[in-house]
């Protein structure tokens, strides 16, 4: 015969579980100092300045 297991006792733990996951996952996008955000923004608007600078006018006509 299988375990026999309390529901409710399974559902809080199951939340809080993802309650943690959750926790863990908002340290790491939330929790940088402000040179490193700097530095990731920077580094974003170089991207995309370069990607920028590669697109074609089709807009124009010969």
């Amino acid at each position: 015969m299988g375990e026999i297991i309390n529901l409710r006792q399974a559902r809080k733990q199951k939340a809080r579980a993802e309650k943690e996951v959750r926790a863990n996952e908002n340290r790491i996008a939330f929790g940088r100092t402000k040179a490193e955000k700097n530095l990731r923004q920077a580094e974003q608007d170089l991207a995309k300045s370069r990607l920028d600078q590669h697109k074609r006018d089709d807009d124009e006509k010969p």
